[in-house]
């Protein structure tokens, strides 16, 4: 039954933010604050995750691929086509359910457990225009933002991996990834992006706005937000890939 409460709050809540997407007076002061935080403060994360994520993916391709038959612009086709298509939109959901959501649900949950949501609503306000809309906007709005920084400094870091080890020219290394580089690849990427986002703030708002319990409360509604939208993003990866591929 817990399923099914949980699955009728959160539809319940998402349309009740749909329904208030129109009252931009509400949100917008919010919004741009919220694009920031979720945009802006998360580009350092993101950048040092898609470096090392890409470094990491040519050094590992060129231990694998040690056959001399195999020519080196194979490595920087691997790496590209990984980095844009997979890695970069799911390492950056990965890492920013962690720092996005958790954030959400602590911001709302404590809202929820001193009474500042139902302050704001006997005072008139809307409190899902108020809070959940900006914060769900942000995500779909700033993930492709941060899905393209990964990707460009994923490919980045392993060029600069490969030529700093000795593994693969720059020359090949480009060679490869321009030769296997399609424009789906990254439609594809951004489309993600922009579900991963969504998925992300909408659950982690949802544990937030319902938490209740105190400061234990608003732990486990953080706890349950960062796990939780973590799972959804690698079951939203897959089935993507399943439809869109």
């Amino acid at each position: 039954m817990d399923i099914f409460i949980d699955l009728g709050r959160y539809t319940r809540l998402l349309y009740e933010a749909i329904r208030s997407a129109t009252e931009y007076r509400t949100y917008w002061k919010n919004l741009i604050s919220e694009m920031v935080k979720t945009g802006f403060d998360s580009l350092p994360i993101v950048m040092l995750a898609g470096v090392f994520t890409g470094a990491v993916l040519t050094i590992q391709t060129s231990y694998q691929l040690t056959s001399p038959l195999i020519p080196k612009s194979t490595i920087g086709a691997i790496v590209s086509q990984s980095t844009i298509i997979e890695l970069a939109a799911v390492i950056s959901g990965l890492v920013l359910a962690g720092r996005v959501g958790a954030r959400i649900a602590t911001e709302l949950g404590t809202m929820r457990v001193s009474e500042q949501i139902d302050a704001l609503e006997s005072m008139g306000f809307n409190s899902v225009s108020f809070l959940v809309v900006p914060r769900v906007l942000s995500g779909i709005l700033m993930f492709p933002v941060l899905y393209v920084a990964a990707a460009t400094l994923g490919v980045g870091g392993g060029l600069l991996a490969g030529v700093i080890s000795g593994t693969v020219p720059v020359t090949d290394f480009m060679k490869g990834a321009r030769e296997y580089f399609f424009a789906w690849d990254i439609v594809f990427g951004l489309i993600k992006s922009v579900v991963f986002g969504f998925v992300i703030t909408s659950v982690s708002c949802y544990k937030g706005f319902y938490a209740s319990g105190g400061a234990e409360g608003v732990g486990n509604a953080t706890t349950n937000a960062a796990v939780l939208s973590c799972i959804y993003v690698l079951l939203a990866d897959l089935a993507l890939a399943a439809i869109l591929l």
